[in-house]
């Protein structure tokens, strides 16, 4: 059988690794009753430094006005909050609160546990070599920083 143009293309083979792993994450998202969005918002917002929406958007990997709407419904739910910057009175930062550190601290122990899982297969220089790999793609091809 002839191989496809597909089981050798490198945005196939990124776009199916990323949905199989994901998928099986997502799944555990559940239980601790985030969705992806929120999961995504809270992890990058997890070590307490506040980020602009549009930083926030870019590391969630949404549209600056979906995550604009994301933020209100975190907001309102008491996830997240918005503070100016304390340098740039024109900005807004946003921060994790401590019952958003609360909800996503057991998910980020599930997601290292789940990165273990899907590594287990592979040596450790082998698993840090990927992920090196990866970086490098992404700042190499990436859109760099995003204006608020």
């Amino acid at each position: 059988m002839t191989d496809r143009f597909i089981d050798d293309y490198l945005l196939y083979l990124l776009s199916r690794a990323s949905s199989e792993v994901s998928a099986q994450f997502h799944a555990r998202l559940k239980v601790h009753g985030l969705q992806v969005p929120e999961w995504r918002v809270l992890a990058s917002l997890s070590d307490g430094d506040g980020m602009t929406v549009g930083e926030i958007a870019m590391l969630a990997l949404q549209r600056q006005p979906t995550m604009t709407k994301i933020i209100d419904r975190m907001t309102s739910s008491g996830l997240v909050e918005r503070r100016q910057d304390e340098n740039d009175r024109r900005k807004v930062r946003i921060f994790i609160t401590q019952s958003g550190q609360r909800r996503v601290n057991e998910a980020l122990a599930d997601a290292k546990q789940h990165e273990k899982e899907v590594l287990a297969d592979y040596a450790p220089a082998e698993a840090d070599q990927l992920k090196s790999i990866l970086r490098a793609l992404v700042d190499r091809n990436g859109a760099g920083t995003q204006e608020d």
